[in-house]
């Protein structure tokens, strides 16, 4: 949990960093801009949500020189893609904004922080790798080393960028980028650590690394998760388009509102994280009963401290959307929503779970089913609350984390099932 508190730093500090400037068309335009990345660089969340399964998984079974070789294998294939982003950005961007309503104004903030975050696209894809790695390994401790890191870098540049250079927007996604380069670096240095370094890499790379047994097994997996994550950035992309149809403010507040929603959904993804890892490591031990225990104890932690936050923002969110923006308009409008963001905690905690307990299980195809129907009944519940404006965007998204929990929960007696009966079989 300490671990995922620090991880939403990042675009809280930055729309922090914006929001004081008092220029709404700034933020709403990393708003913007930050749809785009995360749509883009989260479409290859699977290199953390894999890896995170497929490690613990090795771990659980005791297959020593797996784990090491799926580090090197992320690593690659993560540095790999992002060198493609960086190469095809000069048609991305263009689409992408093409595809999302802001306007001129909006475009011409947005475009300097996006062109400046792809500059970290191979060290952004690579970080998903190695957290991936980290957590399926259970080593929380190392992935909080490595976002304190990255936001202690980030806050640095976002404040020297923007408000001693005046760089704007894009100072913002150059502050980013280079830490996300840094921590890259620093996240590299920890995990030699616990792999030997060079000596594991001569041994790994004699053993034939990228053998077709483990790519299939490995795309097999991240195929499933990666159409399961394109879906939900669609209803995310969705929603911020759905602000933006309102105006430059209204995105404004939306996405400070959205703060509240990143820090509760990377916190308490912390139990999330838990379910992954032991869960993976109990498919690797074949241990029905220890899947069992992980659910029920993250289970009830989770939705339990979903309810805590959503009580501590109702509280205190108000004087939180003062500090994030001195724009008078963007805190008349977020004020009197803020009710909507505060409850997400709450209705939002089974989805979050869910999500970790079948990508610990490896089931990329419960996940993939499960996310296009709740982002089918999203969209759809949006076009018919349009009328209502502002209102009618936050119920909306609001059930779509009730979709996301339904969609998936009616896969979980069968999960179970076939935990029960693996467990039979290891003892025959």
């Amino acid at each position: 949990m300490l671990g995922q508190t620090t991880v939403p730093l990042v675009g809280l500090v930055d729309t922090a960093v914006i929001g004081r400037t008092g220029d709404a068309a700034a933020l709403a335009g990393v708003a913007l801009g930050t749809t785009i990345i995360n749509f883009i660089f989260w479409t290859f969340g699977f290199l953390r949500m894999g890896m995170t399964g497929l490690t613990a998984q090795a771990a659980g079974a005791g297959e020593r020189a797996e784990v090491e070789a799926m580090l090197l294998r992320g690593l690659a294939l993560g540095f790999g893609l992002g060198l493609v982003l960086f190469v095809l950005q000069v048609m991305l961007i263009p689409l992408a904004f093409a595809l999302l309503a802001g306007g001129k104004g909006l475009d011409a903030a947005a475009s300097g922080y996006v062109a400046a975050r792809f500059l970290g696209a191979p060290a952004s894809l690579s970080l998903f790798a190695i957290n991936g790695w980290l957590l399926g390994l259970g080593r929380t401790r190392a992935a909080l080393t490595l976002q304190i890191v990255m936001n202690l870098v980030n806050g640095g540049l976002d404040v020297l960028f923007v408000w001693h250079f005046g760089m704007g927007a894009r100072g913002v996604g150059l502050g980013t980028a280079s830490a996300e380069w840094t921590a890259l670096i620093a996240g590299i240095l920890i995990a030699t650590r616990y792999t030997g370094g060079i000596i594991v890499l001569r041994r790994l790379l004699s053993r034939a690394l990228f053998t077709g047994p483990a790519l299939k097994r490995l795309f097999a997996v991240n195929a499933d998760i990666m159409v399961r994550t394109l879906a939900l950035l669609l209803l995310f992309g969705w929603f911020t388009n759905a602000g933006a149809r309102l105006g430059a403010t209204t995105l404004a507040a939306n996405q400070v509102l959205m703060q509240f929603v990143s820090v509760s959904a990377f916190v308490l993804d912390g139990f999330a994280f838990t379910a992954e890892s032991r869960i993976g490591q109990a498919i690797g031990a074949g241990s029905a009963a220890m899947m069992r225990r992980a659910i029920r104890l993250t289970g009830e932690f989770c939705l339990a401290a979903g309810l805590v936050f959503a009580a501590i923002f109702l509280v205190l969110g108000q004087p939180v959307i003062e500090v994030l923006t001195s724009n008078a308009e963007v805190r008349a409008i977020a004020g009197p929503m803020l009710i909507f963001a505060a409850i997400v905690p709450a209705i939002g905690a089974p989805a979050w779970l869910l999500d970790g307990i079948f990508i610990g299980a490896t089931r990329g195809r419960a996940l993939r089913n499960a996310a296009i129907l709740a982002t089918a009944l999203y969209i759809a519940t949006d076009l018919a609350l349009r009328r209502f404006g502002e209102i009618g965007v936050w119920w909306a998204l609001g059930l779509s984390y009730i979709y996301r929990a339904l969609t998936l929960g009616v896969h979980l007696p069968a999960l179970l099932r076939s935990a029960d009966l693996a467990h039979l079989r290891a003892a025959t």
